[in-house]
């Protein structure tokens, strides 16, 4: 599971959420997590800063050795000028070189993928969570929901046993 992000700018240590995707969970069975740095411009991250950036549509994959980050959608930062960047361009990943062979081994299986769960800022450098998934099937979804909210159902009945 992962940490839950909290917004707190004054501690060094704290983690600030940018932007989530939530359909990822939805849509694939994540089976691993792995963090990752982003390689951006000066303009990138006054607007992830901002948090305005949307992981709508976006994914990574592998290509000549290193890992990327595609369809990413960062907005124009406004005071940015002649300088600013183009919104949805293909951005690095930073990764050791022993993950990247590990995921490519691991993305040559039938039906996986590597999709970015959250943007977070960690110590004031720029993350991506990026989980490693198998693409759910309609019927999975459909189980998946049921089990949700039986298991809202477990919850709402040992809260009212409480009171």
């Amino acid at each position: 599971m992962a940490k839950r992000a909290r917004v707190d700018k004054g501690v060094q240590g704290m983690e600030t959420l940018v932007c989530r995707n939530p359909k990822a969970a939805q849509r694939y069975e994540i089976d691993e997590r792995l963090e990752a740095g982003i390689v951006l411009v000066g303009s990138e991250v006054k607007s992830l800063r901002a948090r305005r950036a949307d992981l709508d549509g976006a994914y990574a994959s592998i290509d000549d050795d290193e890992l990327f980050l595609h369809k990413m959608h960062i907005a124009p930062y406004e005071q940015a000028g002649y300088a600013g960047h183009d919104v949805r361009r293909r951005r690095k990943l930073l990764v050791h070189r022993r993950e990247i062979e590990r995921l490519r081994g691991r993305l040559s299986t039938k039906g996986y993928s590597l999709v970015p769960l959250q943007v977070y800022f960690k110590k004031g450098v720029a993350k991506v969570q990026l989980g490693l998934g198998k693409g759910r099937k309609v019927h999975d979804n459909r189980e998946s929901i049921k089990r949700d909210i039986a298991l809202k159902e477990a919850r709402a009945a040992m809260r009212d046993k409480r009171r």
